[in-house]
C-alpha cells in the first residue's frame, strides 16, 4: 500500500513538474522581448493543496506572489533598453500556475463535493468568499493597499460589474462540476464569440469581417471538441456558455464603468479594483447560494469539517482564484494586445493539456483537433485586424 501511495506522488510530482517546466518554455520567449521597467516590492507566500487524480490526497506547494498590486508598480532598477523583464516574466509564470492550479483543486473540492449533483454554488461562492478575506486583509494590513476613495454614487456603478463577474464565475464552476475541465476550458476559448455578438447587440461594438470569419473555426472548434469528449454533457456546455454571456457583459460594463471621469484615480488601482469586484460578486453569489443551495449548508459544513480535500482545496482554490486574476489584470497592463493574445492562447494550452494530465482526463485524438482549431482560430481573432493593417503598409 505504501508503495503504491509513494509511486502515486512520484507520477504528481512528475506532471507538476512537466507541466512547470511547460510553462516556463511559453513564458519565457514572450518575456526576451521586453524590456519594460518593472519592479516588486513586498510579498507573500501562498500555499496551494494539491491532491491526486483519485481525490485521496492534499499537498501544499509554496509559491510566492505580489502582496498587492499598488506595490507591483513602484520603482526599482530599471533593465537596460533591450533587455528581458524579469518580472514580468515572473507575472506570466505565476499567473499560468496560478490559473493552472486552481482548475486543479477546484475540480478536486467539486468531485470530492459531489459534483454537479453536490454544492457548486456553494463552492463558487465561498471561493470568492476567499478572496474577499484577503482582500480585507490588504486593505486592514499596514502600509499593504490604500483605501479606494470612491463615492456611493461610484460603487452603485460597480454593482452591475459585479453581478456579471458573479455570473461567470458560479456560471463556470457548474460548468467543471458537470464535465472535464479540459473541455470546460475548450467552450469557454469560444469567449470572443460571445464577446462579438453581445457588443454587437447591445454596447453598438463594431466587429471587423475578418473577425467574424476567425469565429468560424472558434465555434467549429467547440464542436469537434464536443464529439470526442466521452464524458460530454449538455449541461457542462450549457453553463459554460452562460459564463461566456457572463464575461462579455462584465468587459464591456467594467469597460464603461472605467470611463466615469475621475474614477480610476478614486478606485486607486487594478488591485482596488478588483478587490470591489469581488466583494460585489460574493454578495450577489451568496444571495443565490441561499436561495438554491441554502437548505444544504448544515449537511455541507459538516461534510466539509469531516474531509481535508474539500476543505483544503476549497480554501486554496478562492486563494488561486483570487491571485491569478489580479496577477493577469497586472500582467496585461504591461503587454501589447498581440502579446495578451499570445499569452491567453498559451493559457489555455497549458491548463487544457496539464490538468487533463493530472486529472486523468481523456484527451482522444478529435478533442486535441478541436482544441487546437478552437484556440487557433481565437487567437487569430485577437490579432487579424493589426495582420491586415500591417499588409495594408
Amino acid at each position: 500500500m505504501a508503495s503504491i501511495k509513494s509511486n502515486r506522488r512520484s507520477a504528481l510530482a512528475l506532471r507538476c513538474a512537466c507541466v512547470s517546466a511547460i510553462c516556463v518554455g511559453v513564458a519565457l520567449p514572450a518575456v526576451l522581448s521586453f524590456a519594460a521597467p518593472s519592479q516588486v516590492t513586498d510579498s507573500r507566500a501562498n500555499r496551494v493543496g494539491l491532491a491526486g487524480a483519485r481525490f485521496n490526497s492534499a499537498r501544499a506547494l509554496p509559491v510566492r506572489v505580489p502582496l498587492h498590486a499598488g506595490e507591483a508598480a513602484a520603482s526599482v532598477p530599471e533593465t537596460k533598453a533591450g533587455g528581458p523583464d524579469f518580472v514580468l516574466g515572473a507575472y506570466f509564470l505565476l499567473w499560468y500556475l496560478g490559473n493552472y492550479y486552481y482548475n486543479i483543486t477546484n475540480k478536486l473540492a467539486l468531485t470530492a463535493a459531489g459534483g454537479a449533483a453536490g454544492y457548486p454554488m456553494t463552492i463558487a461562492t465561498l471561493q470568492l468568499g476567499v478572496g474577499c478575506i484577503w482582500a480585507l486583509l490588504l486593505w486592514g494590513y499596514p502600509d499593504a493597499r490604500t483605501l479606494p476613495q470612491i463615492t456611493f454614487d461610484d460603487y452603485k456603478k460597480t454593482l452591475l460589474v459585479g453581478a456579471c463577474a458573479a455570473g461567470a464565475h458560479a456560471a463556470s464552476v457548474f460548468a467543471l462540476s458537470a464535465g472535464a475541465v479540459s473541455f470546460g476550458q475548450i467552450v469557454k476559448a469560444a469567449e470572443p464569440a460571445f464577446a462579438a455578438v453581445v457588443g454587437t447587440l447591445f454596447y453598438s461594438s463594431s466587429v471587423s469581417t475578418a473577425k467574424w470569419l476567425c469565429l468560424i473555426p472558434v465555434i467549429g472548434g467547440v464542436v469537434l471538441a464536443s464529439l470526442g469528449e466521452l464524458s460530454f454533457a449538455w449541461a457542462a456546455l450549457g453553463t459554460a456558455g452562460i459564463a461566456n454571456v457572463f464575461a462579455a457583459f462584465k468587459g464591456n460594463e467594467n469597460k464603461k464603468l472605467m470611463e466615469t471621469p475621475g474614477l480610476k484615480d478614486r478606485m486607486g488601482g487594478v488591485g482596488n479594483q478588483f478587490a470591489i469586484t469581488s466583494l460585489n460578486a460574493f454578495f450577489f453569489c451568496s444571495i443565490v447560494m441561499f436561495a438554491t443551495e441554502g437548505y444544504k449548508l448544515p449537511a455541507f459544513f459538516k461534510l466539509a469539517m469531516n474531509s481535508k480535500v474539500i476543505m483544503m482545496n476549497l480554501i486554496f482554490s478562492g486563494l488561486w482564484f483570487y491571485a491569478y486574476n489580479e496577477l493577469a489584470t497586472m500582467t496585461m497592463k504591461k503587454t501589447s494586445a498581440v502579446t495578451q493574445s499570445v499569452a491567453n492562447t498559451a493559457k489555455r494550452v497549458i491548463v487544457i493539456v496539464g490538468v487533463a494530465l493530472v486529472l486523468g482526463e481523456s484527451l482522444p485524438p478529435i478533442k486535441l483537433i478541436g482544441c487546437g482549431v478552437g484556440i487557433g482560430g481565437v487567437f487569430l481573432y485577437s490579432v487579424i485586424d493589426d495582420l491586415l493593417k500591417k499588409n495594408k503598409k
